[in-house]
């Protein structure tokens, strides 16, 4: 397949309405000898596109692969699709309108005024309007009902008109709540989805009351469940394959055209007579054929069920296996798929860089490859697509509440069957941002837990061990002495002469650079096994574990005096400074405790006799 690939932006890439349209067109599409490509706006782990509002989608992910691009209601802001046309995308809606777009529509208006119609044959005139109004498509709903009610001379009821806040259940529940704390006030109801009709159905029969005696209720959509329910729902057809196919057509039509006239095409809708709005129970139509195809939806569901523990199992459960790898793909329906995380601080208005983190299968080797998320996600994964199939590339963010993490692309089937929110991609993306998450939290975890071990164990000014990792130090020696015959170590304890003259005369940021130059020269004279540890103040204390020869401690205390003597280059000027330095050596038994007091006594000599051998100014640092 080699034509053109056109772009579906919407909020979830798939479940019984987005899905549907997206299959429908796909199988355009495939017709055509072109492929599509699905883009959830939506942040993974989203459950209603209602509530979650109009997602802030600014990155150009897949531009350079486009041709056209299909925008289904509430997915991007109006801005983003100008931006889309002014680099030469066509624009396509669905379900409502941008500035300057052609436009698919349902016949909404026709649809609800055929519903109407048909309760006032049965005699009902205090007829009540419940949706969601925010959203384009229910206001044509609703517009539909008022000319309904208009055509047959009758005032819409100005306090039957209740706004569900979300097309789901939820907001069907709202409105029978409504209904009955204000006495039942009406005795039909039209509701702008069928989610909402099977919520207010579902809280009146709770409630006691009963439909359609109490309240005829109409939906729209004709979901798969509205058939099944108790009574069957009466509703409005819209063929939600039939909108996707002719979004396709618009959008084709549009490629090459400098400055195309904007087009409306309205897609016809059907009413649907069952049992909730009064009419004669008909039963359930049951053959072969539809016993086949619902013990193929429940299996499809039944394995979307097993999909979601086992992903949840992988991605969250207790293991080491780095998310990044994409081995975790194989317990999904998608059978390819690769993972590009943004650089640190990318800019999402931009066309940022990603790069390809893992791939699943392996095989086309990209991972550890970079590449613009305008160009995102691979060719190669368009290969592996079998449009005529019903598969397609979906990419979906990798997103959490605390982080941005990049974008999942996957290969797989069209899922028709969820509710919109579970299908397989909403749910990956959801669980690898948090295993992403995780995975930073525990590395951030590790790095502040050996941060907080090493500020335990060393000087915070030189680096250098403190004296709790100097006493295990000299333990380890000791213990190795007592296994080892022949293992001797020393220990020389050193102090600064004139160190506080360098405070007082120089200031203490000068001691400080005094203390990390004499740390600097005494690690580089000392051998890997050996320790040069800071007690405190200027003293420090080399520990030499294992001595080569007989007086091998003299030779190493002759170079540390005469390497710590020499001038410091301190604030632009020379500084020197004595030591005096103390030694212990090992012997059978030696306690390292008793070994420290034995070279601090030795020092303390040392220091002794040196005051005595100088003049009375010696000991002052010496600048200039």
């Amino acid at each position: 397949m080699g034509g053109r690939t056109y772009g579906v932006l919407s909020p979830f890439v798939g479940g019984d309405y987005y899905g549907t349209i997206i299959a429908g067109a796909n199988e355009a599409a495939v017709r055509a000898g072109d492929r599509l490509l699905a883009l959830q706006t939506l942040d993974p782990g989203s459950y209603n596109a209602d509530r979650s509002g109009v997602p802030d989608y600014r990155r150009p992910v897949a531009w350079r692969h486009l041709a056209g691009v299909i925008v289904l209601a509430g997915a991007i802001s109006e801005s983003y699709g100008k931006s889309l046309r002014d680099v030469g995308i066509p624009v396509v809606t669905v379900g409502h309108e941008l500035a300057d777009c052609s436009a698919v529509l349902t016949d909404n208006s026709g649809g609800v005024q055929a519903a109407v119609t048909h309760l006032l044959e049965h005699g009902h005139e205090r007829i009540a309007f419940a949706g969601h109004v925010a959203h384009f498509d229910i206001r044509e709903r609703h517009a539909g009902y008022v000319t309904a009610l208009r055509e047959h001379g009758l005032t819409p009821p100005p306090g039957l008109l209740f706004d569900t806040i979300d097309n789901h259940e939820s907001g069907g529940e709202l409105v029978a709540d409504l209904l009955v704390a204000a006495g039942m006030p009406t005795t039909a109801v039209v509701c702008g989805t069928d989610r909402n009709a099977m919520g207010v159905i579902r809280r009146l029969t709770g409630l006691g009351h009963h439909v359609p005696g109490d309240l005829a209720v109409v939906g729209f959509d004709d979901v798969a469940g509205a058939m099944y329910m108790k009574p069957s729902l009466s509703t409005v057809r819209q063929s939600a394959d039939r909108i996707g196919a002719a979004a396709i057509g618009l959008l084709s039509g549009l490629i090459g055209r400098l400055d195309p006239p904007r087009v409306v095409h309205r897609v016809p809708a059907s009413f649907v007579r069952r049992d909730s709005c009064g009419c004669p129970p008909s039963g359930l139509p049951v053959t072969e054929d539809l016993t086949r195809y619902l013990f193929g939806q429940v299996c499809s569901l039944q394995e979307t069920l097993n999909v979601q523990h086992e992903l949840g199992i992988d991605l969250l459960g207790p293991h080491d296996r780095d998310p990044r790898e994409m081995a975790w793909l194989k317990r999904t329906t998608a059978f390819a798929g690769c993972l590009g995380l943004w650089r640190d601080g990318a800019v999402p208005a931009l066309d940022t860089e990603l790069r390809i983190e893992g791939e699943y299968p392996t095989g086309h080797e990209l991972a550890g490859t970079t590449m613009p998320v305008s160009e995102f996600p691979p060719r190669e994964l368009f290969e592996l697509a079998d449009g005529a199939a019903g598969d397609a590339v979906f990419v979906v963010p990798v997103r959490s509440a605390t982080r941005d993490w990049g974008v999942l692309a996957a290969v797989g089937h069209i899922q028709q069957s969820t509710p919109p929110g579970s299908e397989m991609m909403n749910q990956s993306g959801a669980l690898l941002a948090a295993a992403l998450d995780r995975g930073a939290m525990v590395s951030a975890l590790r790095e502040q837990e050996e941060q907080l071990r090493d500020a335990a164990l060393h000087d915070p000014l030189t680096g250098l061990p403190n004296r709790v990792l100097l006493a295990d130090r000299m333990l380890q020696a000791g213990l190795r002495a007592a296994r080892q015959p022949g293992h001797r170590f020393a220990v020389l304890l050193l102090d600064l002469n004139g160190f506080k003259a360098v405070n007082d005369s120089l200031g203490h940021a000068a001691g400080d650079v005094l203390l990390i130059e004499v740390a600097r020269r005494l690690t580089g004279l000392l051998r890997e096994s050996d320790t040069v540890a800071r007690l405190g103040g200027d003293e420090f204390v080399v520990l030499l574990d294992g001595l080569p020869t007989d007086g091998a401690e003299r030779l190493v205390k002759d170079s540390i005096a005469a390497r710590l003597t020499e001038p410091y280059a301190i604030d632009g000027g020379r500084v020197t400074v004595g030591v005096s330095i103390g030694v212990a050596l090992s012997r059978d038994g030696s306690d390292p405790e008793g070994l420290l007091r034995e070279a601090d006594a030795a020092m303390y000599r040392a220091k002794l006799a040196s005051k005595a051998a100088t003049t009375s100014g010696s000991s002052r640092p010496s600048t200039r």
